[in-house]
């Protein structure tokens, strides 16, 4: 017979987390993040092994794809980290793509139409104003949505779904349908591609950079923690984290700088510089792309705003919440206005991103981004309910759409099967979010 301390020791036993728990809770990994970075792998070397199968090789895993990858992301995931506040709020911004059209139409028009008359051609300023004009635009029209939505009641629905018909139109009819080119050359370094890099030097920098800052980081968090006496990670959890955290950002400076600029760009660029191109060839990295770091800035930038500052806090209650948040003394109208204002600066920031790596800007630029930019959000784990979303997870959501993209374009997919998978993407992302929030309750 077992005896009431036998029976104790059986509850006690049972009750003590396993060997997984007792790792995610020393740790306090993020379960989701770790899930959709499964999912990222998963779907890298799918499409790696697929081609190796059916075409003889795998190009998904090389550096030249995966640095294009990151150049391609660049855009998306930088609108995708305003999106994050709009759908948290319990709102949506369906008119980002046709913003930014319109956004980079203005800036062609500024830097080919009206600058060089009054500063001339290729002038050091043009790029700059250029850039400013354009983020104001987008200030200007994210500013008059969210006024329409907070102060006249209108559904974000509708608002946003009227812009995507009407910047689209205003930007056909300030172009007359034409391709404003050639822009700006200091402005389309902004996009990326060989001279629109920072080299290995540069990355190398970035990476040292970033290296510190992450073990700053996690010091000054062991600080805070023991300040307010909150619960301290085991030292070897704050050890392990350090060590991949580090070793991640080495490893992403090891891959840019394994791309090498192409055959002819490096022969143009040694004749143009009286260089000797040795018997092997001259190697030249790419590095890290301007847009991948102007990306990494606004990660940087907007996770700070939402997680150390007050408006973040706003924003977080109202999406919980708002007659609580409006009771509680928030001014939710003008937190409105302020959120879609900053969704029309990163989308004016993504029209720089994306019209100088086009090299032009035309109105059809942007088409169908609403729903890339949307879907990274709600995959990356931002609740359509509201009052859930992170940063980093609508920026790694923006990777899987555009990994998925990618891969399809690589083995051959044709656009209609693109758009259905992606669709078919977007719903097992909220259904799964749904199981995700019942089992948590």
């Amino acid at each position: 017979m077992r005896t009431l301390t036998d029976t104790n020791e059986h509850n006690t036993t049972r009750s003590q987390p396993g060997l997984v728990q007792r790792f995610m809770r020393d740790t306090e990994l993020d379960t989701r993040l770790l899930g959709m970075l499964g999912a990222l792998a998963l779907i890298w070397v799918g499409f790696h092994v697929y081609g190796a199968l059916s075409n003889g090789f795998g190009s998904f895993l090389t550096p030249r794809n995966l640095w294009n990858l990151s150049v391609q992301t660049a855009s998306i995931g930088i609108m995708a980290c305003g999106m994050v506040l709009v759908i948290i709020t319990r709102h949506i911004d369906l008119s980002v793509g046709s913003v930014l059209g319109f956004c980079a139409v203005i800036m062609g028009i500024t830097q080919v139409w009206f600058l060089p008359k009054l500063v001339g051609l290729e002038h050091w300023s043009i790029w700059i104003i250029a850039c400013i004009v354009g983020m104001i635009a987008g200030t200007i029209v994210g500013a008059i949505h969210g006024w329409l939505i907070a102060y006249l009641s209108i559904p974000a629905f509708i608002v946003t779904l009227g812009g995507l018909l009407v910047w689209r139109g205003v930007a056909f009819l300030i172009t007359r349908g034409e391709t404003i080119s050639p822009l700006d050359s200091t402005f389309k370094l902004l996009g990326g591609g060989p001279n629109g890099a920072v080299g290995a030097t540069g990355s190398w920098i970035v990476g040292i950079i970033a290296a510190i800052a992450v073990v700053a980081m996690i010091i000054m968090g062991r600080a805070r923690r023991k300040r307010f006496e909150f619960r301290l990670r085991p030292i070897w959890a704050e050890w392990f984290i350090g060590i991949i955290s580090v070793g991640a950002v080495i490893g992403a400076v090891l891959l840019v700088n394994a791309y090498p600029w192409p055959v002819g760009i490096v022969r143009r660029y040694a004749a143009a510089n009286d260089i000797t191109i040795p018997e092997g060839g001259l190697y030249i990295s790419h590095g890290f792309a301007i847009p991948v770091l102007i990306l990494l800035a606004v990660i940087v930038v907007m996770t700070v705003v939402m997680t150390r500052t007050r408006f973040g806090r706003y924003v977080y209650a109202i999406g919980g919440n708002p007659e609580a948040a409006a009771l509680a003394g928030i001014n939710t109208r003008w937190m409105t206005v302020k959120i879609f204002a900053l969704m029309g600066f990163l989308t004016g920031l993504s029209a720089v991103v994306a019209s100088a790596r086009l090299g032009s800007a035309t109105n059809a630029l942007g088409t169908l981004d609403e729903l890339y930019v949307i879907a990274a959000a709600v995959i990356g784990g931002t609740s359509l309910s509201g009052g859930v979303g992170t940063i980093y997870g609508a920026v790694l959501g923006a990777f899987v759409m555009q990994s998925l993209q990618t891969g399809m374009v690589l083995i051959g997919f044709d656009a209609a099967v693109q758009q259905v998978v992606v669709g078919g993407v977007l719903v097992l992302a909220v259904y799964l979010d749904n199981l995700y929030r019942r089992s948590s309750k």
